[in-house]
């Protein structure tokens, strides 16, 4: 039986681990924890310029030492979550559960035959940090939006997502996106308001958030400097979300 501070979690006979699971002919595709053993599919695909090329934050070339720091960090928060979540206690059996600051599933993976599974990417959402703003606006938007309490539906929040090449262009995303800001962010986490930023260029990103209600307010131009790039102008799209009650 699942414990029902975990709804809509499943768990997993054999790993143990909460999922969530796409719906329809994406049934086998599941988000659930980080793992170690994730380092290197993880490497490979952040090496991969057809994903890293989009992608701001990971450094190029993705190296064993940045995905085990990566992932220590990122088990360590989905298990906290899962230790939170497992010692809360409800007061009324029936009664609303409470709003919670985070998600213990964020890594896409594909069942296989077997009943093994690959990783495929990773989704997770967090408090926006407003890339492409002035950084005066940037760091007093993002105080603002840090020091807002757990469920206020003034906090802005955004995404952070990609897939491996091999598996672009099947909605794959799409449907990440949807299942788990439907299932787990507007009921678990109180999400109202989104706010995505996608680099100039991007088609396929921007027609994932725009298939999920997202709406293109403006293209900011920005300096990008990476280690994979030159210095180059270029730009980013922001995308709002808001949610329809």
């Amino acid at each position: 039986m699942t414990h029902r501070m975990l709804h809509p979690l499943l768990i997993n006979a054999h790993t143990k681990e909460p999922y969530l699971q796409l719906p329809g002919r994406l049934h086998n595709i599941i988000i659930t924890p980080p793992r170690m053993s994730d380092a290197a599919p993880l490497i490979s695909v952040l090496n991969d310029p057809a994903v890293c090329n989009w992608l701001e934050a990971p450094p190029y070339p993705y190296l064993p030492e940045h995905a085990d720091w990566w992932l220590t960090n990122e088990v360590k928060k989905a298990d906290e979550m899962m230790r939170r979540l497992m010692d809360t206690e409800t007061l009324e059996l029936d009664g609303p559960l409470p709003v919670v600051d985070g998600c213990p599933v964020s890594h896409l993976r594909e069942i296989q035959e077997d009943g093994t599974d690959t990783f495929l990417g990773a989704i997770s959402f967090r408090r926006c940090c407003f890339q492409g703003e002035e950084p005066e606006l940037r760091s007093r938007l993002q105080k603002e939006n840090d020091e807002r309490l757990v469920g206020d539906p003034q906090i802005i929040w955004c995404i952070g997502d990609y897939v491996a090449s091999s598996h672009h262009g099947r909605g794959i995303m799409s449907a990440a996106v949807s299942t788990l800001l439907t299932e787990w962010g507007v009921p678990r986490m109180g999400i109202r308001r989104m706010r995505v930023e996608t680099a100039a260029g991007n088609v396929g990103s921007v027609r994932v958030f725009q298939k999920n209600g997202f709406v293109l307010e403006k293209l900011v131009e920005t300096e990008r400097i990476k280690t994979n790039y030159s210095e180059e102008t270029y730009g980013t799209n922001i995308l709002w979300w808001e949610h329809k009650e």
